[in-house]
């Protein structure tokens, strides 16, 4: 029973500490955060460099500010991969998606409010191109989804140490490469809560569960082949490392005295 209430996640909720609840925060933090500033940069021009930047420096500053208290997931497609691979419990997920949610339509609607409608510009609503079927962007935005959740997982890898600390910038990079190789087709996504917001504010829920399909997905399969295949192996413990260490330095010390000895 204990084993079930852990990896359900009612021992968090049991819990007399804050963890939680301030990890929810920093995720509602999060996407606030990402949609304010991203989609307030969509208002401003059409251009798909500018737009691929700003996604990806709002990742990048999202991360950095909450990243110590939740992980900093800031997309469902994230959280769902991160409880396939059984780092998260059930329950921590389902509130964090909630969250990051709230916080991606809290973050447009700031945007919406504080501007005037003629800069609208569709606030950086995320849809299909004119000649780009559902399934062709299910396909996309799968695709968006792998090279993201993978990019989250490497960076993140405890055997991995030192990629910690770019991990920020390397999830904001793999944002900013998304946007820069699909915005055109999608809008790239890659973040259901994210587009959540903004269909939210402009009321527009059009193919609305490919946003949704393909980057959970996506993380999913990224979840599955990083821990599967791609998970770089334990470094080996101190001491053991030390012995092998000091038998071979031992060994090569006796060949070098064996080469010089003087037999006259």
């Amino acid at each position: 029973m204990g084993k079930f209430e852990y990896s359900l996640g009612l021992n968090e909720l049991k819990s007399k500490e804050l963890r939680l609840w301030q990890a929810l925060i920093g995720e509602f933090l999060g996407t606030l955060i990402l949609n304010f500033f991203a989609c307030g940069a969509c208002t401003q021009v059409e251009d798909g460099t500018f737009k691929a930047l700003a996604f990806g420096l709002s990742i990048f500053m999202a991360i950095t500010i909450v990243g110590h208290l939740s992980g900093g997931h800031v997309n469902p497609a994230v959280t769902v991969g991160m409880l396939v691979a059984g780092r998260i419990s059930f329950l921590r997920a389902l509130f964090y998606i909630v969250f990051q949610c709230l916080g991606a339509i809290a973050g447009t609607a700031a945007v919406r409010i504080l501007i005037d409608r003629d800069y609208y510009n569709g606030l950086g609503h995320t849809s299909l191109a004119q000649n780009i079927t559902e399934l062709q962007g299910l396909g996309i935005e799968f695709f968006l989804g792998l090279l993201l959740v993978l990019t989250v997982f490497g960076a993140c890898d405890p055997h991995k140490p030192d990629s910690r600390y770019t991990a920020p910038l390397a999830i904001g990079m793999a944002v900013t490469l998304g946007h820069l190789g699909t915005i055109r087709y999608t809008g790239a996504s890659m973040n259901p809560a994210r587009t959540v917001g903004t269909a939210f504010a402009t009321d527009n829920w059009t193919s609305h569960w490919v946003y949704w399909a393909g980057p959970i997905l996506g993380g999913v399969a990224a979840a599955l082949i990083y821990t599967q295949v791609l998970e770089a192996k334990p470094v080996p413990k101190t001491a053991e490392a030390a012995d092998k260490y000091r038998t071979h330095a031992d060994e090569r010390e006796l060949r070098k005295l064996e080469g010089t000895r003087d037999y006259a």
